[in-house]
C-alpha cells in the first residue's frame, strides 16, 4: 500500500503536465468547437459555409504536401485527442502499476458509458477494444455452432471476416454461404429481399456491413436485422464505416452485435474500437481470450486481453467531445457536401463510372469511382507516383475503381485538384 504522502507525490505532476500540454497546441480544436456552437442554420445550409469549416481544418495536424483522401482506412486525430494520449501515456509512465493500473483504468467507465450514450445503448453493453476485427471475431469464434449449421454474407464483405468463418468452415463444419448484392441504385428492399431469399432451415448467423467497404454502400441493417429475428437467427453488423459517420441508435437498429473501429471516423487514437452486444446475448458468447466464469455474463469478458495501454481508451473520450462538438448531422452533411463537390463533377464525363448512389441515405463520405478501361491499381498508383494523392484501389467482381474517403479535415481546393487530375486521366489515360 502507499502512503498518503507517496500518492500525493505521484499524482502531483499531472497538473503540472496538463499546464505544459496544453501550451502546445493554440487551442485550435477549442476555437472550432465555438464557432460550430455558435453557428446558426441547417446542416446542409452550414456545409459549405467554408469560413466554419476552415477552422475544423485548423484542429488537425495533417501534411498539406499530400492529399488524404483514404480516411476510410485510418484518420488522423486532432490535436486535442493527440495531446489527451500523449497525457495520459506520459501520466502512466510515472508509476506503470499504480498510475496505469489503479488511477487511470477505472476510468474506462466514463468512457464506456460515453461510447454507450453516443451508439444509443445501455453501457453494459460496451466493451472497448482495438478495432472492428476483434470485436468481430470475438463473436464470429465464440458463437456456439454445429457443424451444418449455416452462416449468410453478401460477397462484399470485409475479407478478414470472411476468412474468420473460412477457418471456422474448416476447424468445425459451419457452412458460409455468399451471394451478391443487388446493384446500388436498387431500392433498399431489394437488399433485404436478397437476404431473405437465401435463408435456408440451417441458417444461424448473418453478417452485414452498415457501410459496404468497397464502395461506402449503406446498407438496410434494421430491417435485416428485424429478418433475423423474426427467424431466431443471430445478426452481427461490422459497422467500421458507419459509427460516427452516419447518426443512427442501436437501439433503433436492434441487432445482436456491433462492432466498429473509432481510429476513422471518430478520429479516436489508433487501435481503438468498440464491440456492442445486446444484453440477454452476452452470456451466449465464449471471449476470444478466456476470462473468469464469473465474467460470463459481464460485456468486460471481451476486454481480458492482457496488459494494454490506458492512454489510447480515455483519449477516446476527447475524440467523443470533438464529434458531438461538430454535430453528427452537421458533419455527416459536410462529409456529404465534399463527396457530392467530385463525384458529381466526374459522374458528367463518359468514362466515368460511379459505383455509389449519391441518393440520400444510400451512403456519407465514401464513394468508388471507376475509370472504364483503367486499371484500378494503376490508377491508385499514379495518383499517389505523379500527384500525391492517396486513395484505395478496389478490385472485386461487382466493384471496380478507387475509394475516395474525404475528411472534415479535408479542403475544397484539396477536392478539386482530385477531381480536375481524374478528368484528365478520363480523357488522356494514365500516362507511361
Amino acid at each position: 500500500m502507499y502512503t498518503r504522502r507517496q500518492m500525493l507525490t505521484l499524482a502531483a505532476p499531472t497538473a503540472a503536465l496538463a499546464a505544459a500540454t496544453a501550451t502546445l497546441r493554440p487551442g485550435q480544436a477549442l476555437a472550432c468547437l465555438r464557432e460550430l456552437a455558435d453557428a446558426r442554420g441547417e446542416p446542409s445550409e452550414l456545409a459549405c459555409e467554408e469560413s466554419l469549416w476552415a477552422s475544423v481544418q485548423r484542429a488537425f495536424a495533417v501534411d498539406r504536401s499530400l492529399v488524404n483522401l483514404n480516411n476510410g482506412g485510418v484518420s488522423p486525430s486532432p490535436f486535442v485527442v493527440q495531446d489527451a494520449m500523449r497525457r495520459y501515456l506520459e501520466f502512466s509512465n510515472l508509476a506503470p502499476v499504480h498510475t496505469m493500473w489503479r488511477v487511470l483504468q477505472p476510468q474506462r467507465e466514463t468512457v464506456r458509458r460515453e461510447l454507450a450514450r453516443t451508439a444509443g445503448c445501455d453501457p453494459e453493453e460496451v466493451a472497448i477494444t482495438r478495432n472492428t476485427s476483434e470485436g468481430l471475431e470475438a463473436c464470429q469464434l465464440g458463437i456456439d455452432l454445429a457443424p451444418g449449421d449455416e452462416v449468410l454474407a453478401c460477397d462484399q464483405e470485409y475479407p478478414r471476416m470472411i476468412t474468420t468463418f473460412r477457418q471456422r468452415s474448416r476447424r468445425d463444419g459451419v457452412v458460409l454461404r455468399q451471394f451478391p448484392l443487388p446493384p446500388p441504385e436498387a431500392d433498399p428492399q431489394a437488399v433485404v429481399d436478397a437476404f431473405a431469399a437465401h435463408l435456408t432451415q440451417r441458417t444461424r448467423l448473418i453478417l452485414v456491413s452498415h457501410m459496404a467497404y468497397l464502395s461506402g454502400r449503406v446498407l438496410p441493417v434494421r430491417e435485416i436485422a428485424a429478418l433475423g429475428r423474426r427467424h431466431g437467427i443471430w445478426v452481427l453488423v461490422d459497422g467500421a464505416h458507419a459509427f460516427a459517420h452516419l447518426p443512427f441508435s442501436i437501439a433503433e437498429l436492434q441487432c445482436d452485435v456491433y462492432a466498429a473501429s473509432l481510429h476513422k471516423w471518430l478520429c479516436a487514437p489508433h487501435g481503438t474500437g468498440l464491440l456492442i452486444v445486446r444484453r440477454p446475448r452476452i452470456a451466449e458468447i465464449w471471449p476470444l481470450m478466456a476470462a473468469p466464469e464469473e465474467l460470463d455474463g459481464d460485456i468486460r469478458k471481451f476486454e481480458e486481453i492482457g496488459t494494454h495501454p490506458a492512454a489510447n481508451a480515455l483519449a477516446i473520450g476527447e475524440a467523443l467531445a470533438f464529434h458531438h462538438g461538430l454535430g453528427a448531422e452537421r458533419k455527416l452533411a459536410r462529409l456529404c457536401y465534399l463527396r457530392d463537390r467530385w463525384a458529381k463533377r466526374l459522374a458528367a464525363h463518359p468514362r466515368v463510372r460511379l459505383h455509389t448512389s449519391l441518393l440520400p441515405g444510400r451512403a456519407g463520405a465514401m464513394a468508388t469511382v471507376e475509370i472504364v478501361g483503367v486499371d484500378p491499381t494503376a490508377l491508385a498508383e499514379q495518383l499517389w507516383s505523379r500527384h500525391r494523392i492517396i486513395v484505395a484501389a478496389i478490385t472485386h467482381p461487382d466493384v471496380q475503381g478507387i475509394r475516395v474517403a474525404p475528411s472534415v479535415y479535408t479542403t475544397l481546393d484539396e477536392i478539386d485538384r482530385f477531381a480536375e487530375i481524374m478528368e484528365g486521366i478520363a480523357e488522356k489515360g494514365v500516362p507511361p
